[in-house]
């Protein structure tokens, strides 16, 4: 996994920040795990200077967390951090799949079905990453339908507090296992029934941050 040369795309920084985004967000760091700057820098193929701006944006989201001794951790969370995740989570995430239900298209649906559809195959098969990826990607899309950057932003920041959790829980429990509502919410979406997508999604983000307080304790 090498970051391409700055002019060939997005700047180095910003490759490396996208890299360790996904590493912390699909699980690949476990929690607990400490993370060097000479550990990403041969991982990743990376300078220095990005990986330490890359780690530096990670601690300040709290994805990453400093220790003594200058040690970078990926933060365990306890009952009272998966409490707090939901509460927040709770009150984002239904707004924003409230908004979603004015302003979508029949195109955009479509999308979120066929994605929907890549996240049951992964299940079906057993594709622990595959369904982080499309389980990640189905909320994403649907959260730019909502058009509130300043939301989806909040959110995003909370998923990344708990992607290496729920790697952790899928691992335990495997993919059949894993609750969702999405085909509640896509109903509710097509109705442009505001309050059902709201509710499906709030039901969607109980039953996973429940599984994931079950899995850890």
């Amino acid at each position: 996994m090498n970051v391409r040369a700055e002019g060939a795309g997005p700047p180095a920084h910003e490759l490396v920040y996208r890299q360790l985004r996904e590493m912390i967000l699909f699980g690949e760091l476990a929690p607990g795990q400490a993370v060097t700057i000479q550990g990403l820098v041969d991982r990743l193929g990376a300078g220095m200077t990005p990986v330490r701006e890359a780690l530096r944006r990670m601690t300040a989201a709290g994805a990453l967390a400093f220790q003594g001794n200058r040690r970078i951790v990926v933060p365990v969370l306890d009952a009272a951090a998966v409490e707090q995740l939901l509460i927040a989570r709770v009150a984002l995430e239904p707004q924003l799949a409230r908004r979603a239900a004015a302003r979508c298209t029949p195109e955009a649906i479509e999308g979120l079905r066929g994605t929907d559809a890549r996240l049951d195959l992964a299940i079906a098969r057993g594709d622990v990453r595959g369904y982080l990826e499309e389980n990640h990607r189905f909320h994403a899309e649907m959260n730019a339908l909502a058009e509130a950057p300043i939301l989806t932003e909040m959110v995003e920041g909370l998923w990344l507090r708990f992607g290496p959790s729920l790697r952790v829980v899928c691992g335990m429990f495997g993919t059949r296992n894993l609750p969702d509502l999405h085909k509640d919410l896509l109903d509710a979406l097509e109705n442009r029934d505001a309050e059902a997508a709201a509710a499906a999604m709030e039901g969607d983000v109980v039953q996973g941050m429940t599984q994931i307080r079950e899995g850890l304790s």
